[in-house]
């Protein structure tokens, strides 16, 4: 089914993959990516249950949008294990306008495709997504 917004359809495997790391930890992360010719969201990577924060970030091109879900493990002031999983809409300052455009127009309808996401970040830099950031808002 198409966006009616921006056109974009979404790739079952999209769906899939977050059921996935959802449900059976299968992956850390998923990294999304609308294909323009296509008209659609998806897949780019995924990242192994091994996968670090940091080795997940890197995964996020310095000059191109994406969509990206990670699944963070932390603990609680208290000493108790949770996770927390996370949308990003990487919006890179030095990306395309149209680029910024498509993404941005389609990111609520794709968001909502993945049932279970809990904390949404909105990020045009790296220090936006730091680690630091992630752990204040995984609490």
């Amino acid at each position: 089914m198409a966006n009616a917004a921006s056109g974009m359809a979404v790739h079952d495997d999209c769906k899939l993959k977050f059921l996935e790391l959802k449900a059976k930890r299968t992956y850390r992360s998923i990294v999304y990516k609308i294909e323009e010719k296509q008209k659609q969201v998806v897949v780019e990577s995924v990242g192994e249950p091994t996968e670090t924060y940091e080795q997940f970030a890197e995964k996020l091109p310095a000059d191109e949008c994406r969509y990206a879900v990670f699944d963070f493990d932390f603990l609680t002031p208290e000493g108790v294990q949770k996770s927390r999983i996370f949308f990003i809409a990487w919006s890179p300052d030095t990306s395309r306008v149209r680029s910024k455009m498509i993404y941005a127009s389609s990111k609520d309808r794709f968001k909502r495709e993945l049932d279970g996401i809990q904390v949404e970040l909105q990020a045009t830099d790296p220090t936006e997504i730091g680690l630091d950031v992630i752990k204040s808002r995984a609490s």
